[in-house]
């Protein structure tokens, strides 16, 4: 366990003292990395999130603002509406993402803009049924 800082001694000098001994033992012979440069490549602007981007990137995160992550979202949507099994589940599909649409639409979120209006279920029923009647004329 590290020993506490003496009363009446300065922290920079206590700190110092501490790095130098374990200089002394060998503590900081043989760390990973050594002699290599520091992640991230040449950029040297400084960033006081590099950690937490480092740990999304890892993990395979992303965060968007809420109104692109709905745009990405309806994307999606409409795409599943268009593979759906059933005219029924693309009304539902559609439907569902209308009502979050509509929601941005009348209390938008801070961010950019939305860009998008509510989809024409009918629309989107008709693009499906000529989808469904291409594929089984193959």
């Amino acid at each position: 366990m590290t020993e506490r800082k003496p009363p009446g001694v300065s922290f920079e000098s206590w700190v110092d003292k501490q790095i130098r001994e374990a200089e002394a033992r060998g503590e900081f012979d043989h760390l990973p990395g050594a002699g290599k440069p520091l992640p991230g490549g040449s950029d040297t602007s400084y960033d006081e999130l590099w950690w937490i981007k480092q740990k999304m990137a890892r993990e395979g995160l992303s965060v968007l603002p809420p109104t692109l992550a709905l745009r990405k979202e309806a994307e999606d949507a409409v795409a599943r509406a268009l593979d759906a099994p059933s005219e029924q589940v693309v009304r539902e599909i559609i439907t569902s993402i209308n009502v979050k649409i509509r929601e941005v639409m009348f209390k938008p979120p801070p961010g950019p803009p939305l860009g998008l209006k509510p989809y024409d279920v009918e629309a989107v029923v008709r693009d499906w049924r000529e989808r469904r009647s291409a594929g089984s004329a193959d």
